[in-house]
């Protein structure tokens, strides 16, 4: 709970008052390695802070799913345009590892909007990290290689290569995983 309220923080100077009262809203739960907690197809009905694990969202595909998101500890994660227009998500979030997550739900999110001073600043700010994490990704996508992006995770987020399954690391670069492959012999 700690690492929540030094999240909270980050974002804004939060009252003992209202960080106790965004806290008691939350909800812990403990999952397995690879439990699916979202389903293409279902509304997103949390926003979750991952306390520890792993968790990747892709848009499940017959032949390979889609990696195009990867989340850590100390983060929050949802299928967040599901989440706040309350419709079915088109993708789906897995845990790559053992996960214990803190969920607050749409309904205790909108009480914690409508109860506290800090709701609205710390949603807002939320908001932007998470488009400014999409919009890197977009244009990383656009304007460099495979080689480039595969370089740039590595010096970036370099737990990535060090958790995360070679076949999700490619799909998310946006190249097979034998391409991937050369790309690592080329590197190393």
């Amino acid at each position: 709970m700690e690492q929540i309220k030094t999240l909270l923080q980050s974002f804004a100077d939060i009252s003992e008052k209202d960080s106790n009262y965004f806290c008691s809203k939350l909800e812990k739960v403990t999952l397995q390695k690879r439990e699916i907690i979202l389903t293409k197809g279902t509304t997103e009905n949390y926003l979750s802070f991952v306390e520890t694990g792993i968790l990747r969202l892709f848009i499940p595909k017959i032949e390979n799913d889609v990696t195009f998101g990867f989340v850590f500890k100390n983060s929050f994660i949802s299928a967040y345009d599901s989440f706040l227009t309350q419709t079915p998500s088109e993708y789906s979030i897995e845990t790559l590892t053992p996960t214990v997550l803190w969920r607050l739900s749409f309904n205790d999110l909108e009480d914690i909007y409508r109860n506290t001073t800090i709701g609205h600043e710390i949603g807002r700010k939320n908001a932007e990290n998470l488009f400014l994490l999409k919009s890197k990704r977009e244009l990383s996508l656009l304007n460099n290689t495979p080689e480039e992006r595969y370089l740039n995770l590595f010096h970036e987020r370099p737990e990535l290569i060090q958790h995360i399954p070679l076949k999700y690391i490619a799909s998310y670069i946006g190249v097979t995983p034998q391409a991937l492959s050369r790309i690592r012999k080329r590197i190393y």
